[in-house]
């Protein structure tokens, strides 16, 4: 739980640094995100990578885990997944901007890159 705990800081300390090469170094070649701010599958390296690119071109770009809703769940041997809710922010047209988001990562630990999967999606504001 603590190695799942100690890379999902290391994915918020790259986001919120704007260090890309080791937030990308973090997702597996084969790793699949859905992610927060798009509208399509990325299923390869360079897609994840044009996403990053894109989102940290966002100025004041932060991203902050609520801790409490964090649900970490061993799958089996060294694979765990990671749920919960995180905030990002950014300003857009000068005005800054906050987006609930619900995530879930797969890892497995035994690899040096260990996310193999990445969903996040928007909280609707209303049902």
């Amino acid at each position: 739980m603590e190695k799942v705990k100690y890379i999902i800081n290391k994915w918020l300390q790259a986001v919120n640094n704007g260090e890309l090469e080791n937030l990308i170094s973090l997702y597996d070649k084969k790793a699949i995100l859905i992610p927060t701010f798009s509208n399509r599958l990325l299923k390869n390296p360079e897609d994840i990578r044009e996403y990053f690119i894109k989102l940290g071109s966002r100025e004041n770009l932060s991203v902050d885990l609520h801790k409490k809703t964090l649900i970490i769940q061993k799958l089996k041997y060294n694979l765990y997944t990671a749920s919960g809710i995180y905030c990002w922010q950014f300003c857009l047209d000068g005005e800054q901007l906050s987006f609930e988001a619900r995530f879930t990562f797969i890892f497995d630990l035994l690899s040096a890159s260990p996310i193999i999967q990445h969903h996040s999606s928007q909280i609707p504001r209303t049902l």
